[in-house]
């Protein structure tokens, strides 16, 4: 099922009598029980005004389109969002709605905030069928319930999206990224958490104990007006200088290229295992890697998001226990998500809040079910 318009949409979410598998681009894998309903029909631009800084545009979308539309005007999409399908081995296409339900943030997270905290208005199709919006086209319309954030990150479980109002952010003039050579985890971690509490406006820190070249490297980003950038990337060049071999690169392709290294983990794309990703504190970082015993660790937002790529078949989720956090199963075989639910177990307390707004918007259990518990 394909429609292509809203009314459609409704219809068809009214009219189901069995569970339905939401899929935008299905490019993250998820595969809920279900009959199939895909919301590539649900595509195009509806408003975009550069100069209020404002897009308003259909689920279905592909990421591509979007960001090229909003590059010819100088602009993009603030939360850097990240693209699954080296990881996964996925050959769709990636949509706008899809980043917007998983409210996929990339390495900019750590100074721009995440997809939600740009998403101004959203309309969409409950479980009953029922067209609902919330939110408008400014910053400052924060009338009724926030279903914007509420939607953003449930997974297609609360509701179908089919239209997302997003503010952008202009692109920078210039970049330049803070290279440290060598570092330990530990020993990274604490570059980067200098680094972020520095006065020089931080876009990106992320470490990687096996680089590209097979070393250790520490990755701290800068954007900004190109006169502010050399500036600042020299000062934090000097700051940092104290953890080790520092240099800083401004070359443009190659700071493209290594940070989408970073934010679509490229380097457990081509590896065999499991693929894990691990919200801590940044100061936890470490000890999640000490706890797993991991093939391969990746870490970004300052140490704070732990990509582990562990042995198939592992919940390593007993191995955190004291560490507080979460852990999502990204990358598994089909009988290992049998076994292992995707999201991290919610707390009691938790898990009876989200069972309740469930109930209210999807009553009769047919979107993603299982998906979320």
């Amino acid at each position: 099922m394909r429609p292509e318009t809203e009314a459609e949409l409704a219809d068809i979410i009214k009219g189901a009598d069995a569970p339905l598998s939401i899929r935008g681009g299905n490019t993250r894998g998820m595969a809920p029980a279900g009959a199939v309903l895909e919301t590539g029909g649900l595509s195009g631009v509806e408003i975009y005004e550069p100069g209020a800084l404002t897009l308003v545009v259909k689920a279905g979308t592909p990421v591509a389109e979007v960001e090229a539309l909003l590059a010819s005007e100088g602009q993009r999409l603030p939360f850097e969002p990240m693209d699954h399908r080296a990881l996964l081995g996925t050959a769709g296409v990636p949509t706008i709605g899809g980043v917007a339900a998983a409210n996929i943030s990339g390495p900019r997270r750590v100074q721009a905030g995440a997809c939600r905290d740009y998403m101004l208005g959203v309309r969409f199709v409950d479980g009953n069928g029922v067209v609902l919006k919330n939110g408008g086209r400014v910053m400052k319309n924060v009338t009724g319930y926030d279903l914007v954030k509420l939607l953003a990150g449930s997974y297609g479980t609360l509701g179908v999206l089919s239209e997302i109002s997003f503010k952008v952010l202009p692109k920078p003039e210039a970049a330049a990224t803070v290279l440290i050579n060598g570092l330990d985890d530990a020993t990274a971690v604490q570059a980067m958490s200098a680094a972020l509490g520095s006065p020089y406006d931080v876009t990106g820190a992320a470490h990687a104990p096996v680089g590209v070249d097979g070393t250790p490297v520490t990755m701290v980003r800068i954007e900004g007006f190109a006169g502010a950038v050399a500036y600042r990337s020299e000062q934090l060049k000097t700051q940092l200088g104290k953890f080790g071999d520092v240099s800083v690169e401004t070359d443009a392709d190659k700071l493209a290229a290594g940070w989408k290294w970073i934010r679509d983990v490229e380097g457990f794309a081509t590896q065999e295992g499991d693929v894990w990703r691990i919200s801590v504190k940044p100061s936890d970082g470490p000890r999640v890697a000490a706890a797993l015993n991991a093939r391969g660790v990746m870490y970004d937002w300052g140490g704070g998001l732990v990509w582990a790529l562990t042995d198939p078949g592992q919940d390593i989720r007993p191995l955190l226990a004291g560490i507080s956090g979460h852990a999502t199963l990204v990358r598994a075989g089909d009988e290992t998500k049998a076994q292992i639910a995707m999201l991290h177990p919610e707390r009691a307390p938790v898990a009876a809040l989200t069972a309740s707004i469930r109930q209210k918007y999807d009553p009769r259990g047919i979107l993603n079910t299982g998906l979320m518990g």
